[in-house]
């Protein structure tokens, strides 16, 4: 019998891959996104090719009250949800010391407060249920601070720190909480990634985080090869060095 899975953030980079590799493993997708027209595009090409079953609801993260309705509208078509993956994020550049603390305010209300709210109703979701397995998308820089991007990275750093808790929190009840952390990808939000080390094809990452969700990992980076092994020890590169690499 196929599964079920809701992912938010689903209308380009890794929420249009992962919809396109779920949807190759025979699951009914709910697809959502602020952009209506890209989401459509993606869900109507993945019904096309793969014959599954592809629902579309647009919800803007940003506005933290209306993701739980949005969420349970979906649900509601889809029947029993099995898995929801909160992907959706912004990324954003900003030297600090210019002021424009907009930019900062932006990043945290979509890749913190917004994915919040959505890990909220998946957990409102699944306790009805009695089961289920929510992914939240962080980041590698969760753990290693990326220069002239500090409110990304913190947003991130904070958004680990919570599935962390909520793990411990809810997993009694028969929810799973997995935390991604992937390294560089090529994708269109994220402008000039290809100029990065080990930048990675959207595609492939993917392919690594539908593994760990098959496996139930409590966390993964992805792609394991080289982010496994260059985390721990980035962290102990000089400052001058992190500065020349970013």
């Amino acid at each position: 019998m196929s599964k079920t899975a809701i992912i938010v953030g689903a209308s380009s980079g890794i929420g249009a891959a992962l919809a396109e590799e779920l949807a190759r493993r025979d699951y009914r997708l709910g697809l959502m996104a602020r952009r209506e027209d890209k989401l459509q595009e993606v869900a109507e090409g993945i019904s096309r090719r793969h014959g599954v079953i592809v629902l579309t609801q647009t919800v803007d993260v940003r506005d933290a009250a209306s993701v739980q309705p949005a969420i349970r509208a979906l649900a509601e078509q889809l029947g029993d949800v099995d898995l929801l993956i909160a992907n959706a994020g912004i990324t954003g550049a900003r030297r600090s010391g210019n002021g424009l603390l907009e930019v900062d305010r932006q990043i945290i209300e979509t890749n913190l407060m917004g994915a919040i709210a959505t890990v909220d109703a998946a957990v409102g979701l699944f306790k009805t249920r009695g089961k289920g397995h929510i992914v939240g998308i962080s980041s590698i820089s969760a753990y290693i601070g990326i220069p002239g991007s500090a409110a990304y990275s913190a947003s991130k750093a904070a958004l680990t720190n919570y599935l962390s808790a909520l793990r411990t929190e809810v997993g009694h009840k028969g929810i799973r909480i997995t935390t991604i952390h992937p390294g560089f990808v090529v994708t269109e939000l994220a402008p000039n990634m290809e100029k990065y080390p080990f930048a990675a094809r959207p595609e492939a990452v993917a392919q690594e985080i539908c593994r760990a969700i098959a496996r139930g990992a409590k966390e993964a980076i992805v792609p394991r090869w080289p982010w496994t092994v260059l985390m721990p020890a980035m962290r102990f590169l000089p400052d001058a060095v992190m500065r020349r690499i970013f």
